[in-house]
């Protein structure tokens, strides 16, 4: 099968990026799909480059199995701007390729909206949520953040809004959704019940108790970690929406234990560092940018936390359990519906809940045995969940698309 697969960027340093990276592989490898991928940036990801590819011309003359990058450019600006011309230069190069160079693709599949006219969407988030949890933010602390910045996300937000209502609505696209939790959502916001839950896997032979454990002494020291500092870990780019204003809030509720707090991403430190100064506790967190080396934080930590607001699943949920790291996530986490409080996690009901969260971190410090209780029957949990059995849901997901969109076929 051939495909056009567009995504912003591919590379494993982000959870959506990072499960994408591990379909298109096995999607190639085991499937002998031939995807032409259209993004502005690979990293940590092998792609040909199309010039060392036969032309594609035909499904005849062109490789299988094989994995071929076309580079869309990217202009520098707003969010709403880059997002724009994302749009219009994803789908302008792909029909001067279908118009010039004779190219033909039998499905168009995208990881959220990145194009106009895609033929299957895996769902990772959904802005129709989160412009509402933005409203919600706005209302509670409207000063937090400078005029210009919220009008430019209240428009990001509203576009992608309009853009998800044209594209979810429409019968003939074929959705996919990484939780039970997101399909709700999809059939909440825009009536569709044919949602297929394809939950992301997790590389155990990467991601697992043995591995994290050989890792620790190095990445805790090089980070002035103390054996008797209990290491809180937080990784992704939406710090807010993943509720790090949370976190921060509950170690100021325990001050007095020996906490330490890894926050890794790419978002904006200068309003989460002086809510830590105002709290009290930024002398207890370290700052570092996202990484390939994931497995290094999960080295680093005693407990995963993240009591996010809305998370379509969270995947470095998922793999810090394969590593057997207690966990701590909420309700409104897609993988939560995967996860039995109290068995081999713990839930928050309430993600603003700053008291509960604090006196579930008060109790894992003060009970070993517990986190080893739960990081243990974590590390069995996620053995459950596996890219192959996630590509093969792709594969079928693809497979009726096709039939879908060439019944004659």
């Amino acid at each position: 099968m051939r495909l056009a697969v567009v995504s912003p960027f591919v590379d494993r340093r982000h959870g959506t990026e990072r499960a994408l990276s591990e379909l298109l592989e096995r999607l190639a490898r085991d499937y002998g799909c031939e995807i032409h991928l259209y993004a502005q940036r690979v990293e940590d990801f092998e792609a040909s480059d199309p010039h060392s590819q036969p032309s594609a011309r035909s499904s005849e003359s062109a490789p299988t199995g094989a994995i071929v990058w076309h580079k869309v450019p990217s202009f520098p600006g707003p969010h709403v701007a880059q997002f724009l011309a994302w749009i219009f230069l994803n789908g302008f190069l792909r029909r001067w390729h279908t118009m010039a160079r004779g190219a033909s693709y039998e499905l168009v599949l995208s990881p959220g909206i990145n194009c106009l006219r895609p033929d299957v969407v895996i769902v990772h988030a959904l802005f129709h949520r989160l412009s509402e949890l933005a409203r919600e933010e706005n209302k509670k602390s409207s000063s937090e953040a400078g005029v210009f910045r919220r009008a430019h996300r209240r428009v990001y937000y509203g576009l992608l809004s309009a853009l998800e209502r044209r594209i979810y609505t429409d019968l003939n696209i074929s959705l996919a959704a990484v939780s039970k939790r997101t399909a709700g959502l999809l059939q909440s916001y825009f009536h569709r019940e044919d949602v297929t839950v394809i939950p992301n896997g997790v590389d155990t032979g990467r991601f697992s108790a043995a591995a994290r454990l050989a890792r620790r002494t190095e990445s805790r020291n090089r980070r002035g970690f103390r054996d008797e500092d209990l290491v809180l870990l937080l990784i992704g780019n939406d710090w807010r929406n993943k509720g790090l204003p949370t976190i921060l809030e509950a170690m100021a509720a325990v001050s007095g234990l020996p906490l330490r707090l890894l926050v890794v991403g790419n978002d904006a430190q200068e309003s989460m560092r002086a809510r830590a100064m105002q709290l009290g506790v930024l002398g207890r967190c370290h700052w570092e940018l996202s990484s390939p080396d994931i497995l290094d934080f999960y080295g680093a930590a005693d407990v995963y936390v993240s009591p996010s607001q809305e998370d379509s699943f969270g995947l470095p949920v998922a793999e810090a359990m394969a590593c057997g790291l207690p966990v701590i996530t909420s309700v409104c986490a897609g993988i939560s519906d995967y996860i039995q409080d109290g068995i081999d996690g713990l839930i928050l009901r309430e993600p603003h809940d700053a008291q509960t969260l604090g006196q579930l971190v008060e109790r894992l410090q003060a009970q070993a045995d517990l986190r080893l209780k739960l990081g243990e029957a974590a590390a069995k949990t996620a053995l459950e969940w596996d890219w192959n059995q996630n590509a093969a849901a792709a594969w079928e997901l693809l497979k009726r698309a096709k039939a879908k969109k060439y019944p004659a076929g």
